[in-house]
């Protein structure tokens, strides 16, 4: 989401009448801005639903590439045995751990859940050990006695980090994941081997104005039961599936029921998406991202319509030469479920390359 400049027109007088008026202008002025610019992003958003916006070229592929997994091994794992709850700076955290190995962390986005990984936790857990949670506020984790915002996030997770006995990670976030895993990687640098973003929001909130959000986030808490029903009726009928998740997905109709099942109702009834919601936009991280020193490997969908392709090109100009950029062709906001093989195999090479296996 890119915001556009406010625009000051020079006046030649000033009467009483204007100074009085100014602070209601002023305060109005926010939201007007932030509407716009909501109206530009959807326009976008129309655009390139509907193939009208030239987009950086795919980076081509080295093996399979199939869309979708119709036999995931995640089906055959009894999750019951690995999920655990830990106490962490007075909240409460439901999380997954399998494997054994150095430690990959998994971090899901806004709407997500530790459901989002999981095409890829059993595929990592044969070198690895996986830990996937629900972030204070998400699927099975209540909402933290603090304030959530992507400072108490990223020290959040260094916290979680040391209650795990966990001195240094792989760290892969999606979305906002990403967004708080380069706060720790910028904040936190001593205790991230390296970083996996995967349509990492950021950038694209930098600009965003609270006071909408706030407005945004009350109206998206009264209708979440609605938004729930319908997009519950949009799993259970295909004709539906599209049109319910076409704004996250690029082919949700070659995905799996149960993976759409697992990734949408616990996210769905999160008690802290809508809180976070309005806490996290505006925060402005752009100009720190030169100070990632660790191996940063970039991964998008190039028909991304929740965080476009524009936003990964950004992250890897700012970041600079330790990030490298691989684009997903026919992919949407969550490459690690809509194309997990390939996904699964540029990481594991990333890794390897970066030395986290040695």
């Amino acid at each position: 989401m890119v915001g556009g400049a406010t625009r000051f027109m020079a006046r030649p007088t000033t009467t009483t009448d204007q100074v009085e008026s100014e602070p209601a202008a002023a305060a109005s002025t926010p939201v007007r801005d932030e509407l716009r610019r909501i109206a530009r992003d959807a326009a976008y958003a129309w655009r390139l639903a509907s193939g009208r916006v030239q987009l950086p070229p795919a980076t081509p592929t080295d093996g399979s590439d199939p869309y979708g997994n119709p036999d995931p091994e995640w089906l055959r794992i009894d999750w019951r045995e690995h999920r655990h709850e830990i106490e962490v700076v007075g909240a409460r955290v439901n999380y997954v751990e399998i494997g054994e190995g150095p430690p990959l962390l998994f971090v899901h986005g806004l709407s997500g859940c530790w459901q989002n990984w999981l095409e890829n936790i059993p595929h990592f857990a044969r070198n690895h050990r996986v830990v996937a949670l629900d972030l204070p506020g998400f699927g099975s984790s209540p909402l933290p006695p603090w304030e959530i915002s992507i400072p108490a996030y990223g020290r959040f997770l260094r916290d979680f980090c040391e209650r795990l006995g966990i001195a240094r990670c792989s760290l892969v976030g999606n979305s906002m994941g990403g967004f708080i895993a380069t706060e720790v990687a910028i904040t936190e640098p001593e205790r991230v081997d390296d970083l996996v973003l995967v349509s990492a929001a950021g950038i694209t909130w930098a600009r965003a104005r609270r006071e909408p959000a706030a407005m945004l986030g009350r109206l998206g808490r009264a209708a979440g039961p609605l938004l729930l029903r319908l997009n519950m009726g949009g799993i259970r009928r295909a004709r539906l599936r599209k049109g319910a998740f076409q704004g996250v997905f690029h082919d949700p109709l070659s995905l799996r029921r149960e993976a759409l099942w697992e990734n949408l109702v616990p996210a769905m009834q999160s008690p802290g998406y809508f809180d976070a919601m309005t806490n996290l936009v505006g925060y402005d991280i752009r100009d720190r991202l030169e100070e990632i020193g660790v191996q940063t490997l970039i991964v998008w969908g190039r028909n991304d319509r929740v965080v476009p392709v524009p936003a990964a090109l950004a992250y890897k100009k700012r970041i600079g030469d330790n990030a490298e950029l691989v684009i997903f062709d026919r992919c949407g906001h969550v490459p690690q479920m809509e194309r997990p093989v390939r996904f699964n195999r540029v990481v594991e090479e990333f890794l390897q390359r970066a030395g986290s296996l040695d």
